[in-house]
């Protein structure tokens, strides 16, 4: 089996799939891919299931070494890589050699660059899924972000290098964004017209100490609801939770599975992955529409992301 080796783990590198679906009853996050469109896009480049585990890494790569070569991609956030020194751009597919070396700098826009291999991360799945949960030290490589002197293996592959990459005008549709799109949350109607006007017409900033449990928002407080504290609930992702004070917290990837603030909102499917690409003191507004609206935004992006256009040699 090809290996990988860590010659520097950076600053959060974990192994990551699409998550594990299910286990909210069990109090078990899905954990996954903050940016899932990256990672889907990153495995059909060197021709993997979009469910293949790949790497994650947040704000500062690391360096990786190829003894026996690998088909690799870099997706998501431009963190600045090179391959022996030579600029690696990101949404191609490339051939490392044997013993190449591939190094990934600080980002250069988002927050999150995914490095995928043909093969996928070989690790034991964990609830049937490769993803690192940190928060229960479960999944992934050991439960843990990677680190220096660490070696992963490579899952079977065979398929011949083909350079691929994805078109600028997926790419263009594709972009994160900083107006996030939400429909009501379960206690929507329980805030006044004057704190439900003041959230969606305030900017907010993401707090230093987001993480992958929750994004943290800086901004005018909601005023609270005058009915007391509510009794817990199960909660959903991207969940948009009023916490003691007035701030927001969108519930992420490894969000607890309940809850008992009142949630203003929650986030469509469709724009989770520009909460991935969220860094310390970006700027967002949200944007309210409506049940149909998004159902129809998520399925305008599958059919994008499952067209034979998506892809050119």
């Amino acid at each position: 089996m090809k290996r990988i080796e860590v010659r520097s783990a950076g600053l959060l590198t974990t192994v990551q799939d699409l998550g594990r679906e299910g286990y909210g009853p069990l109090g078990v996050s899905p954990s996954g891919a903050a940016d899932p469109v990256s990672l889907r896009l990153g495995n059909r480049l060197v021709g993997n299931p979009e469910n293949s585990p790949a790497l994650e890494m947040t704000l500062l790569g690391g360096a990786f070494l190829f003894p026996e070569g690998a088909l690799f991609t870099l997706t998501g956030s431009d963190f600045g890589a090179t391959l022996d020194s030579a600029p690696q751009p990101c949404w191609v597919s490339a051939q490392a050699r044997p013993g190449q070396l591939l190094r990934v700098g600080p980002t250069q826009s988002g927050a999150r660059c995914y490095l995928c291999m043909q093969g996928g991360i070989s690790v034991d799945p964990f609830l049937g899924s490769a993803s690192t949960h940190l928060l229960s030290g479960l999944g992934g490589h050991q439960g843990r972000a990677l680190k220096r002197g660490d070696v992963l293996f490579l899952g079977d592959a065979t398929a011949p290098f083909e350079k691929k990459s994805v078109s600028s005008a997926a790419l263009h549709r594709l972009t994160p964004g900083k107006t996030i799109r939400v429909t009501p949350g379960p206690q929507a109607d329980s805030f006044p017209a004057s704190a439900r006007k003041l959230f969606y017409d305030s900017t907010y900033r993401l707090a230093e100490d987001s993480n992958r449990m929750g994004l943290r928002l800086e901004g005018p407080a909601i005023p609270q609801q005058s009915a007391g504290e509510m009794i817990s609930e199960g909660v959903s992702l991207g969940a948009v939770q009023i916490a003691a004070g007035g701030q927001p917290i969108i519930l992420f990837v490894e969000q607890q599975t309940t809850g008992g603030y009142a949630k203003i909102a929650n986030v469509i499917s469709a724009d989770m992955h520009s909460l991935g690409q969220l860094r310390p003191r970006d700027e967002i507004r949200f944007e309210l529409v409506d049940w149909e609206t998004a159902r129809k935004l998520l399925l305008e992006q599958e059919a994008l992301l499952s067209s034979t256009d998506l892809l050119q040699g």
